[in-house]
C-alpha cells in the first residue's frame, strides 16, 4: 500500500497523520497481511471515499465498521457496492 492513491488535498490535510510512525507501522503491516490474503478493498480503493469527494465539500463523516467478505463487494464506500 506504498501508493495511498489520495488525492493532493487530503494528502496536504492529512500530512501530520500519514508521515506518522504509526500510520506506517499499519502499512507495513497491511502490504505484510496482503502476501498471504485476501484483503477488500483493493489497494486502489482503499482512499476512494475521499478521493469521490473533495476535502472542501466535506460537511459530515459516517464510518462504517461491517466488513465486506466477497469478492467485487468492497471499493471503499461504506454501506454501498458496485453494480452488478
Amino acid at each position: 500500500m506504498t501508493n495511498l492513491h489520495l488525492n493532493n488535498d487530503w494528502i496536504e490535510s492529512l500530512q501530520d497523520e500519514l508521515t506518522s510512525d504509526s500510520f506506517k507501522l499499519i502499512l507495513k503491516k497491511v502490504d505484510l497481511e496482503r502476501k498471504g490474503f485476501i484483503i477488500f478493498p483493493k489497494n486502489e480503493l482503499v482512499f476512494y471515499a475521499f478521493n469521490k469527494t473533495p476535502l472542501s465539500k466535506v460537511k459530515v463523516v459516517i464510518l462504517g465498521q461491517d466488513p465486506y467478505h466477497g469478492e467485487n463487494q468492497a471499493h471503499g464506500l461504506s454501506f454501498s457496492v458496485p453494480n452488478g
